[in-house]
């Protein structure tokens, strides 16, 4: 995986070295030896990540970061801090600054490859998801930016031998947690885990399995695909965390576990969590729009198209033949010009509630614009088609239908033309047309009936029912 790294650092002899290590992993680097230059850097080169120093003239690396996180184009720019300074109040301020992690020089070549990789990961991931929802047009709302902020109610899952270093962690994340499950092995813990959890932090030392599979096993199944993954680490184990990070392991925290650290880092996996969840429930309910009828919950014509190209794909490979019914509501104008449009609204309601009472689970019904309508039905013959078409046009025609808006009844009926697919290869265009065509000829024989039109004769409609 390659990536563009922006080095942030007032040492030449710092940025050569970084930028040699780099290189060498064929990332290409690009540099900035103080805070303003790094900030129209990032803006006008957009980089996968930023590796910034934080003691630096004019402009410290720590309030690079947060003006980065605050411009809306750099916000998901990951940012490393990198500095000769190992206090872990310098941690926690370059965490409270936005920056996703922080690395001491001289910098562990392990620890920098498997985090650089590991986070260019999570933004690709990230921009993919953000692009997706505004192609969509439904990017985040207020309300949705203030609940990803609350990290609280979260639930964690903690695998760690027994002992006082586990009970102290779960202690810590009590405040910001709606339960802590403590796990003690790893057969539990990949027991344990699905989709409701927000965090699992793996100790890598677990004597009853190797957690690394673990890691492995859950990036592998869907449920668990996106779950926030927090390895513990001591400083013994680098490359085996680098390869958890590879396994796609999302942070890592080194022993002795700073109870600080610990909450910071837990509420950005949280949120980070959190915010994923939303983008792709936006994503979801964005393409639902976009192939569903608003009015009446049914597929739409993008749709039905394209599953009906799929069908048509099928038969040359043996494919059975597929009946389509299209339908539409006898003198519909008349009852929008003489009830409303809402009643209009509710006659197209009902008329899709009755069709799906009328076909299989398997059938699929959509609504492809203003009163009509159409039905596929897989593996149906010409007869089973015709039949279900009269089944549907006397439920629709014995009942009246209920007008919500004014609370009056009215007579409804509609006309159905039915098709299905011929042996020889014919295209989708073919086939709707030989349906409409039978619609027509539904219409023009009086309305109120259905009429079929068999492969061999596409030209010659047949009453079937009336």
């Amino acid at each position: 995986m390659t990536a563009r790294i922006l080095v942030v650092d007032d040492v030449e002899l710092n940025v050569r070295l970084l930028e040699a290590k780099l290189s060498n992993e064929y990332f290409e680097v690009l540099a900035a030896d103080n805070g303003p230059n790094a900030l129209e850097l990032a803006e006008s080169e957009m980089p996968d990540i930023i590796l910034l120093d934080v003691m630096m003239p004019r402009m410290d690396g720590l309030e690079v970061c947060r003006r980065l996180k605050a411009n809306p184009r750099t916000t998901d720019i990951p940012v490393v801090m990198v500095t000769a300074l190992s206090d872990i109040a310098d941690r926690l301020r370059g965490l409270e600054a936005g920056a996703d992690d922080f690395l001491t020089k001289p910098v562990n070549d392990i620890a920098l490859f498997a985090r650089v990789r590991s986070l260019v990961r999570l933004k690709r991931m990230m921009e993919e998801l953000r692009l997706r929802e505004e192609v969509c047009g439904r990017f985040s709302s207020t309300g949705d930016a203030e609940a990803i902020e609350d990290t609280s109610g979260a639930r964690i899952v903690l695998l760690k031998e027994p002992g006082s270093a586990a009970s102290r962690i779960c202690d810590t994340l009590a405040p910001i947690a709606e339960s802590v499950v403590h796990v003690t092995s790893c057969t539990e813990a990949l027991m344990l885990v699905d989709d409701s959890v927000e965090l699992v932090i793996a100790s890598l030392s677990m004597p009853d399995g190797d957690p690394l599979r673990l890691v492995s096993q859950w990036r592998a199944t869907e449920a668990t695909r996106q779950v926030p993954i927090l390895l513990i680490a001591g400083e013994s184990e680098l490359p085996r965390l680098a390869k958890g990070l590879d396994l796609g392991a999302t942070d890592y925290l080194i022993q002795p576990v700073d109870r600080n650290e610990l909450l910071a880092r837990t509420r950005t996996q949280i949120r980070r969590k959190r915010l994923q969840d939303r983008l792709r429930e936006n994503y979801r309910r964005s393409l639902s729009l976009a192939l569903t009828d608003e009015l009446t919950g049914l597929y739409n014509r993008r749709y039905v198209i394209a599953h009906l190209n799929e069908l048509l794909a099928r038969m040359p490979e043996g494919g059975t033949a597929t009946a389509v019914m299209i339908f539409d509501i006898d003198h519909f104008k008349q009852v929008n010009d003489r009830y409303g449009h809402p009643a209009g609204d509710d006659v197209l309601r009902e008329l899709a509630e009755r069709t799906l009472r009328q076909v299989r689970s398997v059938d699929l019904v959509a609504r492809v614009g203003g009163e009509e309508f159409v039905v596929v039905m897989p593996e149906t013959n010409l007869a089973g088609a015709a039949v279900v078409a009269d089944r549907l046009r006397l439920a629709v025609a014995d009942q009246p239908f209920p007008l919500h808006s004014s609370g009056e009844s009215l007579p409804v009926t509609i006309s159905i033309g039915v098709a299905i697919t011929a042996d020889n290869a014919e295209s989708l265009e073919a086939l709707l047309k030989r349906a409409d065509d039978a619609l027509y000829a539904a219409k023009n024989g009086g309305r109120n009936r259905v009429v079929a039109a068999p492969p061999s004769l596409p030209r010659m409609p047949v009453a079937i029912a009336s």
